[in-house]
């Protein structure tokens, strides 16, 4: 027998080929690494070189393989099926790399339907729908060392600042055209790494990378569970990105879509002819308001396509963390739908018990074989213990994208100064809940969009106003416990909505008031990260102390945020009015000296420049119902950070 062969029923099989164990383990949801023997993999046979494809057709009629080198012939290459889940499989000789396929698959109506590979590790450049045949098994990495340290790294008590990014309108060579001049993978890691290391960012959050066909999806809508979109480059390339950014020390957040897909005809949509990867009924299978089909949790099958999924990004790409998509509207049997256009779960309840134990699944083995990692989740509801542990009953998801406080961040922003005083409480409420989950706060891409304005045009007022507004929310933002979330171009002040048909306005820091917002924003990540008082305590709440939450009249918010050995503490005093206060006081608790480490009135923020004492000393004297007391002048929508 030669190496990597092994005998069955007496006759030769390979080690990559599809046997009985692989069968068992698919069917029971737990075959992690199947994307290593599905789909199409270059491989010897004998002395003969060639291509083993393999798919999951169940109800097919037959199934053969069509591409380049059998002149898209459906009658040159049948497959053969494998019982007992319909894989169908075969060797085909010569295959080169690079040349394009798909499946055909003949259904019991008699129709003849062409797939892309589900499991395809590359695909055709959109408008075509083919895969393309890869070799992804000798990727070139150079991270071991901080792969290594991420098996010990806690995201609790560390740093994350995620820089939200859509690649293919970040920037591109040919500024504001439609379409082309995209940045290469390798292109986009170097001027994105450049960029995030001047800024502070601690990771980036990458939007649409799994091969989608329509750009206005955002990537949102997956034909390529397993492919990295080739609008950028190869697999390699994106290797080659993932490894840049590590070497540079920043961490790589993908989006991931298991809510749904669309149902563009070389998809995953009725894959055999009826449907596979989505749910038969219309009412569990369908999104109606989306126009896209609703995986089948419930199948083992589709768990373990989705399971191995996220596995294949961490384990084979070394991604760092997922963002999971619309967790909501995979909890709710309900969600976007009307009386009639759903159907209740066995209990008469709109949770969806399937998806439910598919979440515990999903993050138990994604996390607890790949510590160090993150597993995300976009739930916009209030679902308990959505980072809680599953054997609590929580789904075990690391974080939680923030939406309330988003929303109520966001309205509050919005409001003329002079309708914040009764609206005060729209900034004080998220204390109320922000340790019930582990939270990140979020100003994400879909704040930014759909005429919701860029996040400097919802700001009120009209030159300077808007500018400092913006600067006293991101300083409130960052002072709030939750790890952090801004999308690309809102830290120089993106005047425009974002749309992804050209890249951000960069031509803006050219201008004296982008460039300040810039600054400030850097200043804010850079004291982010070297000061533990504002992240390593963020879900203890011990790490946070209002000083007056209820100052209403004056639109001023003071807090501390507290180290975990109490030795250098933050306070922060955020004014949101244009009301200028030569001797604001504020109430602390200790007679100490307090060093004002950022002050948003310096010119290179936008500020008049000012110049101010340093050093503050506390003297006694009751203030804010605490003992000690000192004054400083606060300016403007003046942000005070002081360090004691």
């Amino acid at each position: 027998m030669r190496e990597g062969e092994y005998m069955t029923n007496k006759k030769t099989r390979y080690s990559y080929e599809i046997g009985e164990l692989d069968h068992y383990l698919f069917g029971q949801g737990t075959h992690y690494e199947i994307y290593k023997k599905m789909g199409a993999h270059r491989v010897k046979r004998g002395a003969e070189e060639g291509v083993y494809f393999s798919v999951w057709a169940p109800r097919a009629k037959a199934v053969s393989v069509v591409g380049e080198f059998n002149d898209w012939d459906r009658e040159k290459n049948p497959m053969e099926r494998g019982e007992p889940l319909g894989i169908y499989t075969c060797f085909i000789p010569k295959v080169k790399e690079g040349m394009l396929y798909k499946f055909c698959i003949e259904t019991y109506t008699g129709d003849f339907l062409y797939k892309a590979d589900p499991f395809a590790n590359y695909a055709e450049v959109r408008p075509g729908t083919a895969s393309r045949i890869t070799d992804i098994t000798n990727l070139k990495w150079t991270d071991k060392d901080w792969l290594e340290k991420r098996k010990l790294w806690n995201h609790q008590e560390n740093p994350v600042s995620i820089y939200e990014v859509h690649m293919g309108s970040w920037r591109r060579h040919n500024g504001y055209e439609k379409d082309n001049g995209f940045f290469t993978y390798r292109e986009f890691a170097k001027e994105a790494v450049t960029y995030m290391k001047e800024m502070g960012y601690t990771h980036i959050e990458l939007m649409g990378i799994a091969e989608y066909p329509f750009d206005g999806s955002w990537g949102y809508q997956v034909t390529g569970y397993y492919a990295p979109t080739s609008r950028y480059g190869t697999p390699e390339d994106f290797a080659y990105m993932i490894n840049y950014f590590h070497k540079n020390k920043i961490g790589v957040i993908l989006d991931w879509v298991p809510a749904h897909f669309p149902k563009d005809a070389h998809g995953l949509a009725d894959f055999d002819g009826t449907p596979t990867f989505e749910y038969a009924d219309s009412r569990k299978g369908e999104h109606p308001d989306w126009g896209t089909k609703i995986f089948d949790y419930g199948k083992s099958e589709v768990q373990n396509f989705l399971i191995a999924n996220a596995l294949f990004w961490i384990e084979h790409f070394h991604v760092d963390g997922l963002r999971v998509d619309a967790v909501a509207s995979m909890l709710y049997l309900d969600y976007g739908k009307e009386h009639g256009q759903w159907i209740a779960n066995k209990y008469g309840g709109n949770e969806n018990l399937e998806a439910i134990e598919f979440f515990k699944h999903l993050n138990s083995v994604v996390l607890g074989r790949n510590p160090g990692t993150l597993m995300i989740a976009e739930e916009s509801t209030a679902w308990p213990k959505v980072t809680g542990n599953p054997e609590e009953d929580g789904l075990g998801f690391s974080l939680k994208w923030n939406m309330g406080w988003m929303h109520d961040f966001t309205e509050y922003m919005k409001l003329d100064p002079y309708f914040r005083r009764p609206n005060h409480h729209l900034m004080t409420f998220s204390m109320t809940y922000a340790y019930s989950e582990k939270y990140i706060l979020v100003l994400s891409h879909d704040e930014v969009v759909h005429l919701k304005c860029s996040m400097l045009n919802k700001m009120p007022g009209l030159g300077f106003d808007k500018f400092a507004n913006l600067k006293v929310g991101y300083a409130f933002m960052m002072g709030h416990p939750g790890k952090k979330l801004l999308f690309m171009g809102q830290d120089f002040g993106q005047l425009r909505e974002w749309s992804e048909e050209r890249e951000l306005d960069w031509y803006l820091l050219l201008e004296e008031n982008h460039q300040a917002i810039r600054n400030f924003t850097r200043d804010l990540l850079q004291l982010y990260r070297k000061n533990k008082a504002m992240y390593e305590c963020d879900n203890h709440p011990e790490g946070f102390e209002w000083i007056n939450a209820n100052d209403g009249n004056r639109s001023i918010y003071s807090f501390i945020r507290h180290s975990k050995n109490d030795k250098k503490n933050l306070l922060f005093v955020c004014n949101f009015t244009p009301m200028e206060w030569k001797d604001y006081r504020v109430g602390v608790m200790r007679r100490k000296q307090y060093k004002l480490v950022l002050d948003s009135d310096e010119k290179q923020y936008g500020g008049s420049g000012k110049k101010r004492p340093t050093v503050y000393k506390a003297t006694k004297g009751e203030c804010d119902g605490k003992p000690y007391s000192f004054a400083y002048p606060l300016s403007p929508y003046g942000v005070a950070i002081f360090e004691f």
